[in-house]
């Protein structure tokens, strides 16, 4: 029997292969130190500089909070390029963790330099680890094994895990102890992963162990020319940047780089798709799902706009507005709030796949899901609006405002992300699937560039009118997605 076929039939964690527990708690330390960092981001920049804090408005506290997340998200697209080309996804999660690990101790540094580049370091190492992990949690099974979506199901509650336990204890340490103590326990946490990813090797087989290239002259020659064309393509991009600098056209404070970055997302977007609908000899049924495909990333980046704002604007007001104070230990970490979406998955996801499997084939389609989400994550906002009046004149709120808000966030998510990337890969023609991975990656980098603008806008506007913006957003693109869904399921060619 060969090793991967021995690996495939494996059973020994919880009816799967045991490489399965080996992916599956790397993730979650992956995700302990993510999300743990998450919680301490912005309030730690927000900080006063004698509290240990960087001391920035939330203007450029948001900015950099914006730049950061949607890197991490963007950067999975060269990162799942260069494990499939280059460097195959098991050496790419090595890597990636790796960077990760460094990145989270350099910022446990007291120092700018040191902070800001460990924030370069985790985006480089999510970029490889994220996109690969998954890929190789895939190649543990055989190609018609029924167990492969209950693997994903496993590893998936390793994700909200980690993301449950990560701000319980950075966000303790970070903001009762110190700021780099809590930003050290996350790449401690990373750490405890690459050793057992490392440990654990044996058990993968040969999963991932290759790039899924040919080793054909033409591949090499191939290879060679896009790695030329990227780093052309890099440098030009760096020249026309040092230029603008330069000029005084681009400034190096923290809001104008961010602009910035958000004008080049949206020509990326803009690009991406133009090469999408002109570079392939689409099926008029291609060509009509990939316009659907357009509709889901549009309600996807809305969508994850508002949901990914716990991090940022939700932060700043558990921090500055919610009353917090318990009678044993005084007043509890604001980060602990970053910790209620991840329990409240734990709790829904498995209502809502009963849901679905119990409304069998009168369950929503997967554009009316999407509609669903987004009113959802909308009305999670409307609960602010009243969070936000009821604390005027610098009154303390109750932490219900922010649980109820976090329940309609989730109840959006369970609509939404479960079947987002499965829609978008049965959307995707069969020679571009693993393109269409890029286009769900992009969505969440727009989203999280979006969310952390809003945050920039703490100071400026009133909250009312902040969360008021926010929660009109996704409201109205979700009524008018739900107007659409007999267009978009025409459009979808059959796939439901």
């Amino acid at each position: 029997m060969s090793e991967s076929a021995a690996v495939s039939q494996d059973t020994r964690f919880f009816g799967h292969p045991r490489g399965l527990a080996v992916l599956f708690f790397t993730e979650m330390w992956e995700r302990f130190g993510y999300y743990g960092m998450r919680a301490l981001l912005i309030l730690y920049l927000t900080a006063a500089v004698t509290d240990g804090g960087m001391g920035f408005a939330a203007g450029a506290a948001g900015s950099i909070y914006a730049l950061f997340t949607s890197l991490v998200y963007l950067f999975g697209l060269p990162g799942g390029w260069v494990a499939d080309h280059v460097i195959g996804q098991r050496r790419a999660v090595l890597a990636g963790a790796a960077l990760i690990a460094a990145g989270y101790l350099s910022m446990a540094v007291s120092s700018p330099i040191a902070f800001f580049g460990g924030l370069g370091l985790v985006v480089l190492g999510t970029g490889l680890l994220k996109t690969n992990i998954s890929v190789i949690v895939g190649q543990l099974y055989a190609q018609n094994d029924e167990r492969r979506d209950a693997g994903f199901s496993l590893f998936y509650m390793g994700i909200n895990v980690g993301a449950l336990l990560g701000p319980l204890v950075c966000s303790f340490l970070g903001e009762k102890v110190d700021w780099h103590l809590g930003f050290a326990s996350a790449g401690i946490g990373m750490t405890l992963g690459l050793i057992l990813y490392l440990a654990g090797g044996r058990l993968l087989g040969s999963a991932g162990m290759h790039p899924s290239r040919p080793d054909t002259p033409e591949a090499v020659a191939a290879l060679k020319r896009q790695v030329w064309t990227a780093l052309g393509l890099f440098v030009v991009v760096a020249a026309v940047v040092a230029g603008l600098i330069s000029a005084g056209v681009i400034s190096l404070d923290p809001e104008s780089l961010s602009n910035a970055f958000g004008v080049l997302l949206l020509g990326i977007t803009i690009i991406f798709f133009a090469w999408l609908f002109l570079a392939g000899d689409w099926t008029p049924v291609e060509r009509g799902r990939l316009w659907a495909i357009v509709a889901l990333f549009a309600a996807a980046a809305i969508f994850w706009g508002a949901y990914e704002q716990a991090g940022s604007s939700l932060n700043l007001f558990a921090e500055r507005d919610t009353n917090r104070a318990v009678a044993v230990m005084g007043e509890f970490p604001a980060g602990w709030f970053q910790q209620v979406p991840a329990l409240f998955v734990i709790l829904q996801a498995p209502l809502f796949a009963w849901l679905w499997i119990r409304l069998g084939k009168r369950q929503p389609s997967s554009p009316a899901k999407f509609s669903l989400g987004l009113v959802f994550v909308g009305l999670g906002f409307v609960v602010m609006i009243g969070a936000s009046l009821a604390s005027a004149g610098g009154t303390r709120v109750s932490p219900m405002w922010l649980v109820a808000t976090y329940f309609l966030h989730v109840v959006g998510e369970m609509c939404l992300s479960p079947v987002g990337l499965s829609t978008v890969t049965k959307l995707a023609p069969e020679r571009a699937t693993s393109l269409m991975m890029g286009v769900w990656f992009l969505a969440s980098a727009v989203g999280n560039y979006l969310g952390g603008r809003a945050a920039s806008l703490y100071e400026t506007l009133e909250l009312p009118t902040l969360f008021g913006i926010v929660a009109a957003v996704p409201i109205a693109a979700g009524v008018l997605l739900a107007l659409l869904v007999p267009q978009i399921r025409k459009l979808m060619g059959g796939v439901h």
